[in-house]
């Protein structure tokens, strides 16, 4: 093996740990206008972690438009909903230790990002499920499917 082939094939295997490692990564944008960027989002049945990252791109502050991002199945989205707003900002608008909540961000405002790594165990393939925001009246608007593909 030459050094060419040695540097090709050191630089393929690299590649392919960095791609695989990003499929489990996932990004979104909420704003002012009470929107997320994106309406589906997925990642590979590999991944056993995932890390998701919310961005706010507004100007208001988390008091007035706040967002955050709650994974649950889409038969629970309103219950969810309606717990979390009891459960207040403190709680960041998700009923602690609440068993329908797959995953949730803390809530953030204009400017700013908060990143969050949860478990896919318990997801399945053929699972029915939604992202949303939790803040009081926003879940109506703010939501998505979420798949294991």
């Amino acid at each position: 093996m030459n050094n060419l082939t040695k540097f090709t094939v050191a630089a393929l295997a690299s590649s392919a740990f960095h791609s695989s490692a990003n499929e489990c990564e996932l990004s979104v944008e909420s704003n002012d206008m009470m929107q997320f960027s994106k309406k589906t989002m997925s990642v590979p049945s590999k991944c056993e972690q995932v890390k998701l990252t919310l961005i706010h791109t507004g100007k208001l502050p988390a008091a007035a438009m706040g967002h955050n991002w709650v994974l649950t199945e889409k038969k629970n989205v309103k219950a969810v909903a309606s717990d979390g707003m009891r459960a207040g900002v403190k709680n960041n608008y998700v009923k602690p230790d609440d068993v329908r909540v797959f995953a949730s961000t803390k809530v953030i405002g204009g400017g700013e990002s908060t990143s969050i790594t949860f478990s896919t165990k318990g997801l399945s393939k053929d699972g029915n499920y939604q992202f949303f925001c939790s803040f009081p009246g926003h879940f109506a608007i703010m939501k998505g499917t979420f798949k294991i593909v």
